[in-house]
């Protein structure tokens, strides 16, 4: 599916319709540049499954754990050199737990995700405005 967003509010409802497909298991991988909303859709998808807690990006910790009525461990990779670094920090545990997982920087460590994921890309086009994005989901088999 491709979305148009012309402001966070936009991006926001996009990302709480998302949320309300997703299971326990299921892993979300987001990819786009530097300021493109990635935190802003991942803040929205976490409160829609019931996250209270302020959401901020992982940046320097590289996964922060959410309760909601499914736990969401967002993670988010930027800073991460080698894929191998995430069995580091109990990868695994977190891919086959019983939460959701939600991806920052995903292509970062597109080597060990697992096949069957969501795959988001948010993506600005300033000719159609400084708040527009345009946000792709697609379900990877």
């Amino acid at each position: 599916m491709m979305y148009e967003s012309h402001s966070e509010k936009d991006t926001r409802k996009i990302a709480e319709k998302f949320a309300s497909d997703i299971r326990s298991g299921d892993v979300i991988c987001i990819d786009g540049e530097l300021g493109a909303g990635k935190t802003v859709f991942v803040s929205a998808f976490a409160k829609a499954l019931g996250v209270t807690e302020y959401i901020s990006s992982p940046t320097f910790t590289v996964v922060n754990e959410y309760s909601g009525k499914i736990p969401v461990f967002h993670f988010d990779v930027y800073r991460i050199t080698d894929a191998e670094q995430m069995y580091d920090i109990g990868f695994d545990e977190y891919i086959f737990g019983n939460g959701v997982c939600i991806i920052e920087w995903s292509r970062n460590i597109e080597e060990i995700l697992p096949r069957g994921r969501y795959e988001i890309t948010i993506r600005r086009d300033y000719s159609k405005g400084d708040d527009y994005r345009e946000i792709k989901i697609k379900k990877k088999a």
